[in-house]
This record gives structure tokens, sequence and C-alpha cells, in this order.
């Protein structure tokens, strides 16, 4: 079991060479990307409800492409491809589309979804560990793992959310986004 509001909020942390899209697909990330990672900005409800249309794309989009043997082969056609789905919605490109994406993940990362209350990182993860240690239906394994994931999740605390309308902002379409946190 992993933790989704994790996964999706550390993808607005992770500087790496490497983007995993949805389908498995793992493309060496372009420069402009790598420099923007981690970059906070005021979210608006047009890019919210443009990266819900946009997120359905790029699923349907990675459910064609197989993952290729050749990753810089596949890169430059990919990103393209990428760009372009993200474009009829609005975005500059991927990494734009991936900046609001992080946004919106760092913030989710601090919901309680039960109240849809903002907590903050730390208080979710808790109720989360609290959560799973009271639960009588996992497997052994899976609680251990479980566990292991969130107390790791822990120990990285997220950034302090910079432009705090973002928290009204998701908290208003979190059902809308929680999905796309189960589809991660």
């Amino acid at each position: 079991m992993k933790s989704f509001a994790r996964f999706f909020a550390m993808s607005a942390l992770a500087v790496s060479s490497f983007v995993i899209c949805p389908g498995g697909i793992v493309l060496a990330q372009p420069a402009k990307q790598q420099a923007t990672a981690g970059k906070q900005i005021a979210l608006t409800e047009k890019q919210i409800e443009s990266l819900l249309a946009a997120h359905k794309d790029i699923d349907s989009f990675t459910a064609k492409v197989a993952p290729s043997s050749s990753i810089a082969q596949a890169n430059a056609s990919v990103v393209t491809q990428l760009n372009d789905v993200v474009k009829k919605h609005g975005f500059a490109d991927y990494a734009d589309y991936s900046i609001v994406q992080d946004n919106i993940g760092l913030v989710m990362a601090g919901i309680d979804p039960k109240t849809k209350s903002y907590v903050g990182p730390e208080a979710y993860f808790k109720q989360k560990i609290a959560a799973v240690q009271a639960d009588k239906t996992m497997s052994a394994e899976d609680k251990k793992e479980a566990l292991d994931d969130l107390q790791a999740s822990m120990k990285s605390p997220l950034p302090p959310i910079e432009h705090k309308g973002n928290i009204a902002l998701v908290i208003r379409h979190f059902d809308k986004l929680l999905p796309l946190l189960k589809d991660e």
C-alpha cells in the first residue's frame, strides 16, 4: 500500500533526470522541467480545470504507448506528444502541466480526506499511521510496508505552502482531484 498523497506531492520535490508517466513510461526529463521542479505558484481555477481535463488525455495517451526498451529513442517523440496533449488544455508544455500538478499535490498531501480540511502534511501522516495501525483487515506484510512508507514520508518534510490561497482552491476541487491520486 502506497501513500498516494505523498507520491503525488513528492513529484514537486523530486529533482531528478527522469519523469515516470502514468503507464510506466520513463522519460529523460527536459532541462526546463528540471529547473522548475519544486517551484510554487499561485494556482487558478482555470489551471485546476485544465489539469483535470488534460489528465484524462494523458492517461489515454500513456495507455496506448508501450514502454520502450530504448528510453533515449522514445524520449523526444513521447515528450513532443505529451506537450501536444497538454497544450490542447492551455498549458505551455508538459513542464508547465507538471508545475500545476506539483502545487496541487503539495496541498493534497496536507488535506484530511474525511473532513476535507487542511491539517498539514505532518498531521495527515500521523492520521494515516493511526488508521493503518488500527486496520484489522490488512495483512501484517501490507501493514508493515504501509507503515514504513508513511514513516519515511514523515522524515522528509514537505516545504510550507507559499501561496495560502491554493489551499481553499484545492479543497474546493478535492473530490475531482482525489481520483487522480488513486490513479498514481
